[in-house]
């Protein structure tokens, strides 16, 4: 595959940052609107932005990206969205992990390019489903893919919530084709279990990677559509839930919850592995982690 990739690289960037754009704004108006209820008398939550650089080894420029965080605020406890676009050299860990995925030449040309929004949203109110989203695009001289999904992590859990979140995803991926949806849900399913606790992270959601069907055209036109299946797909849960009293019993839940999920994303996640490895910013790839949790 020749290098050839500047103006889809482009396009796909910018998709990212504008999808970042749009959620940033939406989460802004949801403190906006929490007048009344559960940590309504503090200040509405605002993000804090800062731009995040990708280390080289040689020190030449490795790309970054924006990484936003609001904590404390009436809604959500913390959330940060992450949007970045690097580039440079995979090392030999990366390049042995992307051979075992499949990737050939990484030994000969190791170069890689990578751009993606990721999001993480711990919340307040234990009734308010926690919830984790990204979409990106990897390039390498010799493939290129797409990657992505959200999942609903409660702590709490209701049904109708899980069945609601659910809906939208398979209608944003029927579009694309009827066979796609459970194809990701199962994907997600697998991917999102611990295998230490014998459990899944959540409720699942839709998850996919190495994503190419060979129109890029396409695949690019469903990455979008998983991107924008987010909002539509989490915002009413949050609504319908963040007025919701608790106490005691159910934050002690929510921090357990919490414990869980950070166990993950230590351990398995395949994106917190790779920022590492590769030089990412690393208070950026460890935003997912939550502000407080409990080990019992």
């Amino acid at each position: 595959m020749s290098d050839d990739f500047g103006d889809r690289k482009t396009r796909a960037s910018a998709w990212f940052r504008a999808l970042r754009d749009e959620i940033v704004t939406a989460f802004e108006g949801v403190e906006d609107a929490q007048v009344e209820g559960p940590l309504s008398d503090r200040p509405a939550g605002r993000f804090e932005v800062s731009e995040t650089r990708r280390a080289s080894e040689d020190g030449s420029d490795a790309g970054g990206g924006l990484m936003s965080v609001m904590r404390g605020g009436r809604v959500f406890e913390k959330i940060g969205v992450n949007v970045s676009a690097v580039y440079g050299t995979l090392g030999a860990r990366a390049q042995a992990a992307m051979a075992a995925r499949g990737v050939p030449g990484m030994a000969e040309d190791p170069r890689f390019w990578a751009s993606g929004i990721s999001l993480v949203a711990h919340m307040q109110n234990p009734h308010v489903p926690a919830v984790h989203m990204n979409t990106r695009m990897f390039w390498t001289p010799h493939a290129s893919w797409f990657g992505g999904g959200s999942d609903l992590n409660p702590c709490i859990e209701y049904d109708e919530d899980t069945a609601d979140f659910h809906a939208v995803q398979k209608a944003h991926c029927d579009r694309h084709g009827m066979e796609i949806y459970p194809k990701l849900k199962a994907w997600a399913d697998e991917y999102f279990f611990v295998p230490h606790r014998g459990r899944a992270r959540g409720v699942g959601g839709i998850f996919f990677d190495d994503w190419t069907t060979g129109d890029w055209e396409a695949d690019f036109a469903f990455t979008q559509d998983v991107g924008r299946a987010f909002l539509a797909a989490w915002l009413p849960l949050v609504e319908r839930r963040r007025g919701m009293e608790w106490g005691e019993a159910e934050k002690d839940a929510q921090l357990v919850h919490r414990g869980l999920y950070a166990e993950y994303n230590l351990v398995y996640d395949r994106g917190t592995k790779f920022g590492l490895e590769t030089g990412h910013d690393a208070n950026a790839v460890l935003m997912s982690l939550p502000p407080m949790a409990k080990w019992v």
